[in-house]
């Protein structure tokens, strides 16, 4: 490894916890200020490295830095220094000389879990709070979130900007995540992880480590919750496990060619049997609570999931969890999948009359649905061809075209 190739890795890593703890010290309203500082080490780290040649310790150097360039940050900006001092709580008897930010293990978790709620306010739009949790807490460059939620570079912008912006003019603050604060803000935070696990598990645009990477932050965030005795709660256990389970069969779902290998086809071998002994051990911690959330149920899913097909009641328990989610939170995609649980139960045509209804007409995965509950071969091609129209990855539109030429020679 070259001098300067561990960069991307660190910004990854180290950039997420130095702004944190630059935002625990000087208020959330000072999170461009904070970004800022942290870009300027990184840079400077790219030229010395290069010159000088890796440190012995990388972290610490960027660590050292980043409390430098606050410094000469604090010394060259005055009215920065005089709005804010009371804020920093710094007194006047304390030399600026003297400033140091905490930079234990300790306090940066402290750090970022105050920041993930932070990110998670009510004032900040959802859209522009899933950019930001990537920006800030997941250290993803924007190139990487507008290719991840297909958008453009402009867009992404706009949605950071908007709200570093509202944190700035609401000037919150969040010295200790208090107990009456965390179940009004917690269903939010929740929500947010779960659409960036979303984001990386169900792509099919972007490369493997890239869908993996998503995946293992969500995990991260959520794994910052069950840490904290104030936040492992039942419905935090469950988004885990439900985490777990998915990635333990991240590996089986799609081949070199990065296209997708149907559930029935995948290769057991490769599932990761630690994960889903972690799931299971954080499903059982989330029975422990007085509801069924949304989360303990598609944990619920997901575990029979991982269970062998030598028993009937496999898709029986399925569908019902189903069934269940649906009453509490319904959603079209939801439905769909609840029939392919319905065909392994009663069969293809009862589910087939069930998709039809949902009439998801620009959602190529319904079309595959319906060619795959189909047994009229005309009707299937039919079906196909809709898919292929709707579908954007070059992968699966391969897989798709293998399934038209199967459909003609059997014709023959």
């Amino acid at each position: 490894m070259s001098d300067t190739s561990i960069i991307p890795h660190l910004f990854r890593t180290e950039f997420t916890k130095i702004v944190s703890v630059l935002c625990s010290r000087f208020g959330y309203q000072y999170l461009q200020t904070a970004e800022d500082i942290v870009s300027d080490t990184f840079l400077l780290a790219s030229e010395s490295w290069a010159l000088k040649g890796l440190p012995n310790n990388p972290k610490a150097w960027l660590y050292k830095v980043a409390i430098n360039r606050t410094k000469d940050y604090l010394k060259r900006d005055t009215l920065f220094h005089h709005k804010i001092k009371e804020t920093l709580q710094i007194q006047e008897k304390e030399r600026l000389e003297d400033f140091e930010l905490d930079m234990s293990d300790a306090h940066i978790e402290d750090s970022m879990l105050k920041m993930l709620f932070v990110v998670c306010d009510v004032s900040i739009s959802h859209e522009s709070q899933v950019a930001l949790a990537l920006r800030i807490l997941c250290g993803f460059g924007v190139d990487e979130i507008a290719q991840a939620f297909l958008t453009t570079k402009s867009v992404i912008n706009k949605r950071l900007y908007r709200a570093r912006q509202t944190l700035k003019s609401s000037q919150f603050t969040l010295d200790v995540l208090e107990n009456d604060e965390i179940p009004i803000r917690l269903p939010r935070v929740l929500s947010v992880i779960y659409l960036l696990f979303n984001a990386g598990y169900y792509s099919s645009t972007n490369t493997s480590l890239m869908k993996k990477n998503f995946c293992f932050e969500a995990m991260s965030l959520t794994y910052l919750l069950v840490k904290n005795p104030l936040t492992n709660t039942p419905e935090v256990h469950a988004l885990f496990s439900l985490i777990c389970f998915h990635l333990s069969r991240f590996d089986a779902r799609t081949n070199h060619e990065n296209q997708p290998i149907l559930y029935d086809a995948q290769d057991r071998s490769k599932w990761d049997n630690s994960l889903i002994e972690k799931g299971e051990h954080y499903l059982s911690l989330s029975a422990k609570g007085k509801k069924a959330s949304k989360y303990h149920l598609e944990a619920g899913i997901a575990f029979w999931h991982t269970r062998k097909n030598d028993s009937g009641k496999k898709w029986h328990e399925i569908l019902q969890l189903y069934n269940q989610l649906l009453q509490i939170d319904y959603s079209p995609i939801i439905a769909l999948n609840r029939t392919y649980a319905l065909a392994k139960v009663k069969g293809k045509k009862v589910a087939f009359k069930e998709a039809k209804k949902l009439e998801l007409s620009q959602l190529n995965i319904y079309y595959l649905l319906l060619e795959e509950l189909s047994t009229d071969s005309i009707k299937q091609k039919e079906y196909l061809k809709k898919a292929y129209s709707l579908t954007k990855s070059e992968a699966e539109k391969c897989i798709i075209e293998a399934k038209i030429q199967k459909l003609n020679l059997s014709k023959k």
